[in-house]
């Protein structure tokens, strides 16, 4: 069957037609051919609307970018100061409450949420009141349920208290209406969602991309550590680990193209370029990859041989993520990408670049280094490679630090999972290390460096002043970043605090 990330477009949600009593009876069809009232009549109409739930999670990998850029693992790079201005703010933590790279996630979220809402609204009954039975509802929903649930966990670890509502799509009338809920309801509305998807999902699907109950069992299980609910995580998680999925091996085959959806996923976000959108206006809104696109080496070039494109050298890792990765860990130079070496090391590809102009660290992202063959159309706006987003080995770090933290301690199975990890950095079992807390935090540095967890995990696990301070780092924030400015003008919501 076609891979999703073929399927998944930029689908309009209808726009509701409303009308008086003593206006002039009019047809909708007059003007338009299709009406909010002819949809969700077939099971076609609900399966093309449950991909188009699917879509704004691509609008969504500057998340990916935000959680380095506001650590100690990358920095923001680019051309000077004022290239990409939200990032610079994110950077040197003097965000402003009108920053774009913020606004655009909190827009893009919440355009899932309304989109999940819709079709949730309308499970049983459409819009005329009809019920439309098919093969897979239940378990289609299951997908719509994880995908809402995934939409708001963005929103609660960016902005802590965000709207909540599950019950209808905005509307007009809802301006003003609404305000923040405290974060627990939001969590509590998240874990009701993900178990009702648990229940009905199948544990593979046909298509590839999709999302299985092994995906939703594995956010659930991040959810939780999220609340430090400790003792409910260890037995979803382990439902995880005790799946089909595996190590590979070489990390580095991980993000290469025929690495994606492997043995080591549970989670990706698909991109796709076969039918290239771009537009310049709105670069996170088409169909591929824009933080591929960031990652770049400026000025790239080289013989044919050469696999890597350019880019525009931000969201750069620092040297001091390169600096905690021990000698002989394959994840360093799966992370870290060193142009300078790899031009000195390999004379025949001619290799030439432009050293990046600001806030150069000598690295690059590794993980998403724009690679040849990945893009057609408008190349910066259309990389077709995936979001790694939930990892098997991820599932085992989850799974470790919830045994340790249980009230019911593990430390075996914490350890063994710990070993699993480390076994497949080295590629030996000489370098284990004992299993603890701190161990684990600190190998999820090692393992999802430039994944985009980094910033969220030190703010989780209350380390982020200590380890961040010296760039600037407010603790008055409390780790969150400030609700837009507009939405507060609008909506009268209240601002997170420090901003």
């Amino acid at each position: 069957m076609k891979n999703i990330k073929n399927s998944i477009g930029l689908i309009i949600i209808l726009s509701i037609f409303m009308g008086c009593s003593d206006v002039v009876e009019f047809d909708p069809h007059d003007e338009y051919e299709v009406t909010e009232l002819d949809y969700l009549q077939t099971e076609s109409d609900y399966r093309t609307m449950a991909v188009s739930c699917y879509t704004p999670t691509q609008w969504l990998n500057g998340v990916i970018v935000l959680g380095d850029i506001a650590s100690d693992n990358a920095v923001a790079g680019g051309e000077n100061a004022s290239d990409v201005v939200s990032l610079q703010q994110i950077d040197n933590y003097l965000i402003l409450t009108n920053n774009s790279t913020l606004e655009d996630l909190w827009e893009s979220a919440y355009e899932g949420v309304n989109r999940t809402n819709y079709l949730i609204d309308h499970k049983d009954v459409n819009l005329l009141g009809n019920v439309v039975d098919f093969d897979g509802k239940e378990a289609l929903y299951g997908e719509v349920y994880f995908l809402r649930a995934f939409y708001y966990f963005n929103l609660v670890k960016m902005f802590g208290d965000v709207v909540l509502f599950t019950d209808h799509k905005l509307g007009l009338t809802d301006f003003g209406t609404l305000q923040r809920s405290p974060k627990e309801e939001v969590y509590a509305q998240m874990e009701l969602d993900l178990l009702q998807a648990i229940e009905v999902l199948p544990t593979s699907q046909s298509q590839e991309g999709r999302i299985t109950k092994y995906a939703a069992q594995a956010l659930l299980g991040k959810i939780y550590l999220y609340q430090e609910k400790f003792d409910e995580a260890v037995p979803v998680l382990q439902e995880v680990v005790d799946g089909p999925f595996s190590l590979v091996p070489n990390m580095d085959d991980i993000f290469l193209p025929e690495g994606e959806n492997g043995v080591e996923s549970v989670y990706e976000v698909q991109y796709s370029n076969g039918q290239p959108y771009y537009n310049w206006a709105g670069q996170t809104r088409g169909q591929g990859n824009y933080a591929v696109q960031q990652c770049g080496v400026r000025g790239l070039s080289g013989t044919a041989e050469m696999p890597y494109n350019s880019g525009w050298s931000t969201n750069l890792p620092t040297q001091d993520l390169a600096n905690a990765y021990e000698e002989g860990d394959q994840r360093k130079e799966a992370t870290t990408f060193d142009v300078e070496a790899y031009a000195n090391n390999n004379p025949s590809l001619n290799v030439t670049y432009q050293v990046a102009p600001y806030k150069n660290t000598g690295l690059y992202n590794k993980k998403y280094l724009p690679r040849k063959g990945q893009t057609s159309g408008q190349v910066e706006l259309n990389y077709d490679n995936n979001q790694r987003t939930i990892r098997y080995a991820e599932v085992l770090l989850m799974a470790a630090e919830a045994n340790l933290r249980a009230s019911s301690t593990n430390q075996a199975l914490a350890q063994t999972y710990l070993d699993m990890v480390r076994d497949r950095a080295f590629g030996d079992q000489d370098h284990r290390i004992t299993a603890t807390v701190q161990a684990i935090w600190e190998e999820r540095r090692l393992e999802l460096g430039m994944e985009g967890d980094r910033f969220f995990d030190l703010v989780r696990t209350g380390q982020a002043n200590s380890i961040l301070s010296s760039r600037g780092y407010n603790p008055a924030t409390n780790g969150l970043f400030p609700i837009p400015q507009r939405e507060i003008d609008i909506s009268n919501l209240t601002q997170n605090d420090g901003y």
